[in-house]
């Protein structure tokens, strides 16, 4: 499982992780690797979830979410969250090259695009964007609030992909690895 933070198992696990734990079951139907290892801390956790709902009840809709979190986890080269991402993506109805081209902030909306681009400087340069950048994303059909929005799904996306940095956090979705495209549009 995670060889640097403790994988907790979820039939021993107590507490009030175990309640978390059990509603991710209930809502999934199993429990990732990634929530095993956030369960170290039911406030972490806890956190995690709160966010999760939180960027579902905003502007965006499930799709486009996904495509931001394979954008910033490309960023960030976090290979756990791509291969979840990937995964969920499918779900929400981006195909292979939609999805290889998220994470690369390429694809045929502009106003799609340049939010993924958005997002993806914002993780480079930790929240410091220009001016610029910001009447880029406005001109594409942003306003204030999607601004926001975006930031939103970078510091949740950001937590996991950090955690899993951290923890080294086993894969246990089909594996996809940062920086490796079968798919680019040069």
């Amino acid at each position: 499982m995670s060889t640097r933070i403790q994988t907790l198992n979820p039939e021993t696990t107590t507490g009030k992780s175990k309640e978390l734990f059990n509603a991710v079951q209930s809502k999934l139907g199993f429990i990732p690797n990634l929530i095993k290892v956030f369960g170290n801390s039911p406030a972490t956790l806890q956190t995690y979830l709160s966010l999760g709902e939180l960027t579902a009840s905003g502007n965006f809709n499930n799709k486009f979410r996904e495509q931001l979190a394979l954008a910033i986890a490309e960023e960030n080269s976090c290979n756990y969250c791509l291969s979840a991402h990937t995964a969920i993506g499918k779900m929400n109805g981006l195909t292979e090259e939609q999805t290889e081209l998220s994470r690369q902030a390429i694809v045929a909306d502009t106003k799609t695009q340049a939010g993924l681009q958005f997002a993806q400087t914002v993780t480079k340069n930790r929240g410091k964007v220009s001016a610029q950048a910001i009447q880029e994303v406005k001109a594409a059909g942003y306003n204030d609030e999607d601004i926001l929005e975006i930031v939103l799904n970078v510091v949740s996306n950001t937590l996991t992909n950090y955690v899993n940095h951290i923890a080294e956090t086993e894969v246990d979705f089909p594996s996809v690895e940062a920086g490796k495209f079968t798919v680019t549009n040069n």
